[in-house]
């Protein structure tokens, strides 16, 4: 057998792990494979330390976890210079304006302008299937900022404010392909400054996309309940988009930002060889920003999956959303 070496991700978090070891001839081995899938399992979250910094070595790292899939919009950039764009590598690249009065994608938080900034939110949201989860690389980082939070599920269950949390208990959160911060509507902390360049590309996938839900609690097979609201793309509560669902779900989302800001994240600072992996049916995750100036890169895989419980309002699948757009 060969050997990793698996640590907590930090002393005062009940979630998270890292592993140092993983290699071309360590996610070779079987029983290697078997352990970090373990691991990730019980720790919810895997920083990978040291790892090749490429594509070839990010896919098969993800292939530990299952099955690969390409992302389900067809306006999200592709690694286009990778020998693995068949398995959807995507590529969110922010590249500085040389013009500092072009706000393009940026918002104001305490005075500040910054880039490349997302609230808290589990990926496909949007979608009826909801991926097992994400690896993601980091191949140019700003100098300060850009870190990427992860908060546990399982851990906000238990933190959150105990009347929320009762509240919550068989609601479904509705969620929209729409990514633009100007139309976000709970739990908003900044100030959007101007939409992304590419956004006419986006909207034209927004016009057909059903509307999704997901519910706010669910329990996972080890019987631990998950509590799992993305204030980011929701749009109400399923049954209940009245005024007073919508500032039940907003007082829900402040509450988020607020668990976010403390101990109950974690905010990891990048490395090029860092590779990190997240099981996004617990997880939520975000990213603080950097200064305008600065380029930041990050590249993931998607890991095929679906824990059963989301659906479309209209109850088509993702097929038939391209169907009819084609």
């Amino acid at each position: 057998m060969e050997y990793i070496k698996v640590s907590d991700l930090s002393n005062d978090l009940s979630f998270g792990s890292r592993i140092k070891g993983v290699n071309w001839k360590t996610i070779a081995d079987e029983s290697v494979r078997a352990e970090i899938n373990r691991v990730f399992e019980e720790r919810g979250v895997i920083v990978f330390e040291d790892v090749e910094p490429n594509s070839k070595m990010q896919v098969e790292l993800s292939k530990v976890f299952g099955p690969l899939k390409d992302h389900p919009t067809k306006s999200t950039a592709r690694d286009a210079g990778s020998e693995t764009l068949a398995v959807g590598v995507i590529d969110m690249h922010y590249v500085p304006n040389e013009d500092p009065n072009v706000t393009d994608g940026l918002v104001e938080i305490n005075g500040l302008r910054l880039a490349r900034y997302s609230p808290w939110h589990f990926d496909h949201c949007y979608n009826d299937e909801l991926n097992r989860g994400g690896v993601l690389r980091a191949p140019i980082n700003p100098p300060v900022g850009g870190r990427t939070g992860f908060m546990d599920g399982v851990e906000l269950y238990k933190q959150f404010p105990q009347d929320l949390r009762d509240r919550l208990a068989k609601v479904n959160v509705i969620y929209t392909l729409d990514t633009r911060l100007s139309k976000m509507r709970f739990g908003v902390n900044f100030r959007p400054l101007g939409e992304p360049a590419q956004i006419s590309a986006l909207l034209k996938e927004v016009a057909i996309f059903p509307r999704a839900m997901h519910p706010a609690i669910w329990t996972r097979k080890t019987g631990e309940k998950v509590l799992h609201v993305g204030p980011w793309m929701a749009v109400g509560v399923e049954h209940h988009e009245v005024p007073e669902g919508d500032a039940f779900l907003d007082e829900v989302c402040h509450a988020i930002n607020r668990l976010g800001k403390g101990s109950s994240a974690y905010w990891h600072e990048w490395k090029p060889t860092d590779m990190v992996i997240w099981d996004n049916w617990r997880m939520v995750h975000a990213v603080e920003g950097c200064d305008p100036k600065y380029e930041r890169q990050t590249l993931r895989t998607t890991i095929k999956g679906d824990y059963g419980l989301g659906y479309f309002e209209d109850g088509k699948k993702i097929g038939e959303v391209f169907r009819d757009v084609a």
